[in-house]
């Protein structure tokens, strides 16, 4: 898993599926962390135009279909396991590569498609997260991307 988490974060371009306007949600919180990161990301919420961060506003996507660089893009989930395992199947028909499958966003059927039809796939329980969780991009994130060899540049919320 510590191997498909560096995959994932080689990728140039990442994108939060299930990106929230609600500060209490974890699709705001995950949103917020790649910004904070300095990461290129674009929120996928079908019903939201945009999403607004305290020091900037992104604009959104309505599906991974929308996303301009979808085999460049890496995605962190952040929906219910039905939604989750329909944007897998997007997620393959457009070419994603990597994918991160946050803790309740999927079912242990969703995680062996994903390990089974992308190069990276990262959930679960396996060896390397420090979360008590499963694999959370917020807990496990900074080390993964170091261990990408990419550089923290942090800015302001």
């Amino acid at each position: 898993m510590e191997a498909a988490a560096k995959r994932f974060f080689s990728s140039p371009y990442f994108a939060v599926v299930g990106a929230s306007q609600d500060k209490t949600k974890f699709g705001y919180r995950i949103l917020a962390w790649y910004h904070t990161h300095s990461l290129q990301v674009t929120p996928v919420n079908p019903g939201r135009p945009s999403i607004s961060l305290p020091s900037k506003t992104y604009g959104t996507v309505p599906s991974v279909s929308a996303l301009p660089h979808p085999a460049e893009t890496a995605l962190s989930f952040v929906t219910p396991p039905a939604v989750t395992r329909k944007v897998l199947q997007e997620a393959k028909s457009v070419g994603i590569k990597a994918v991160w499958l946050q803790p309740g966003a999927y079912e242990d059927e969703d995680l062996e498609f994903a390990k089974e039809n992308f190069e990276s796939a990262v959930g679960g329980f396996e060896d390397g997260t420090v979360g008590g969780e499963g694999w959370c991009v917020l807990v496990d994130g900074e080390n993964c991307l170091r261990a990408a060899g990419r550089e923290i540049a942090r800015q302001k919320l």
